[in-house]
């Protein structure tokens, strides 16, 4: 093991070598977010002499930890520390100012827009990608939360008039540090991809409408976390000014913003989580400033027409999603028709409507397709299906314009739960990764699963390398279109399948 030193726009770093990677971590790519720099737009970190040391990971933006799953199903490794100077970024590669010219593949984390962090699951580390398929992997920490998506433009003025997108602003500074400093690291500034999973499939899709970003990345994948539309200027005010009345603030008190300490802050916002408040929803806004249009409604966003994409879901999403429910898999019919009712309640970011009548018609029609289905298999998949169809649809809007989509279903089953998590909501993550061994209790022993890993990674980092995910292992990924509906099927055995499960694909007409 040495010491690698590289060189950047604002110091030296100095990180380790590992198995022929070199890592750096928590290398600053931004000031601390405290005091006068609170819901205000990322500026850059000061200059520091000297080297400084990037072995551990930097701190996680303040969040919720309550709950937080830490055993080895999951890979959630826990949350060391929060802070306002989370604008940290970590980096792995093979090269270092070797004129490599690398794929850079920039990881964005899940857990909404409000939790989770580079460092919290163990399959994040890119050390196995970056030996594997010698790309340049960067993770990113962000604001959330109230910290990240306040917005307060309508209501303090245009000092704040970028607020309510400050978390997504630091991931286009981290973008910016890349540009600027990658090559150092044997990277190419100029073939960058983006991808997430989840809450980080979500920060690719608004990415991709907003015009800051445009030219900072090249290539897309969004798993799990289609985005169509962003929250309303209108919407986010009504939550900024009841969460302004929590804290007692207003507009001739708004110079006691810096000086509040963040806890402060913070347990304000989470008191309104137990009254299901609209001031504790905290998702990027359409602003007219940093994100003029939705993402991918009614059509894709002009800032990101010319970018490629990954988009897809896995099988069994909702199981994973409901894991902590005293109920899992048993529930009646009567609970599981009022729990799908549940999900198309009204809100302002969906696209989907459904009425008694559409539901009912949507339960039978699964019930025909599923005829050996429990009530709880029922609710799982049309719970799961509500997110794949999100991601359809992003798909034939994104396949209307000059640059591709394709699209991918994950339907490789867990042995977690005796089987009953199924192809559940971020169980790919560890295969894009090849990164299966620290979750092995999630990912099972069957050897196959290795040929999974093999066959996902050298997708991802096949479409990072030339745009185009056809990689050696796998038969031909065609683009997605509405005509043949093209899709890879990933499992020990993968395949394309043209409109996987087509008859209750079009169970949805008129839902969405």
């Amino acid at each position: 093991m040495t010491n690698p030193l590289v060189e950047t726009k604002y110091g030296k770093v100095q990180g380790v070598t590992e198995s022929g990677v070199h890592s750096f971590k928590g290398i600053p790519y931004g000031a601390p977010t405290n005091g006068k720099n609170r819901f205000k737009p990322p500026v850059p970190p000061k200059p520091w002499a000297g080297v400084k040391e990037a072995t551990e990971y930097g701190p996680a933006a303040w969040q919720p930890t309550e709950g937080r799953i830490r055993d080895t199903y999951w890979g959630f490794s826990g949350m060391d520390a929060m802070s306002e100077d989370c604008l940290v970024l970590n980096v792995w590669t093979q090269g270092l100012k070797d004129n490599g010219k690398r794929p850079v593949m920039v990881w964005l984390h899940g857990g909404g827009f409000t939790a989770g962090a580079s460092s919290v699951h163990m399959t994040y580390s890119g050390l196995p990608m970056a030996k594997t398929r010698d790309v340049v992997v960067v993770s990113v920490n962000h604001r959330l939360g109230i910290f990240g998506y306040l917005y307060l433009a309508q209501i303090l003025g245009e000092e704040y008039a970028s607020s309510g997108n400050v978390g997504m602003l630091d991931i286009v500074e981290a973008l910016k540090w890349v540009r600027d400093n990658i090559s150092n690291f044997g990277g190419d500034p100029k073939n960058v991809m983006i991808f997430g999973e989840s809450g980080g499939g979500a920060k690719v899709c608004t990415l991709m409408a907003m015009p800051e970003a445009k030219g900072l990345f090249h290539r897309a994948a969004v798993q799990s976390g289609a985005a169509l539309k962003l929250r309303t200027r209108e919407d986010a005010t009504l939550g900024a000014r009841e969460f302004l009345d929590v804290i007692r603030v207003n507009q001739a008190r708004a110079y006691e913003i810096p000086l509040m300490h963040a806890d402060t802050i913070f347990y304000a916002w989470q008191s309104l989580a137990r009254t299901g408040s609209i001031g504790y929803t905290t998702v990027p806004v359409v602003d007219g400033k940093h994100i003029p249009v939705h993402p991918f409604s009614p059509v894709q966003a002009p800032a990101g027409v010319n970018v490629p994409l990954i988009i897809g879901t896995n099988k069994d999403e909702a199981t994973v999603l409901n894991e902590r429910d005293p109920k899992f898999g048993n529930i009646d019919d009567a609970e599981m028709r009022q729990r799908i009712a549940g999900i198309f309640t009204q809100n302002a970011r969906s696209e989907m409507k459904a009425d008694k009548e559409k539901v009912e018609h949507l339960i039978e029609g699964y019930k025909k397709t599923r005829p050996k289905a429990t009530p709880w298999d029922i609710f799982v998949a049309i719970s799961s299906d509500r997110a794949r169809l999100s991601s359809i649809i992003l798909a034939e809007r994104k396949s209307a314009g000059p640059t591709p989509a394709y699209m991918y279903l994950y339907t490789c089953e867990s042995p977690v739960w005796r089987g009953r998590l199924k192809a559940g909501h971020g169980n790919e993550i560890p295969f894009v990764f090849n990164n299966m061994d620290p979750v092995i209790r999630l990912t099972g022993e069957d050897p196959r699963r290795f040929t999974l890993g093999d066959n996902m990674s050298g997708a991802w980092t096949t479409f990072a390398r030339t745009g185009k995910p056809n990689y050696k292992g796998l038969p031909e990924w065609p683009a997605y279109n509405a005509e043949k509906r093209a899709t890879m099927v990933f499992d020990y055995e993968s395949k394309v399948v043209n409109d996987p499960f087509a008859e209750e694909r079009k169970l949805w007409d008129g839902i969405i």
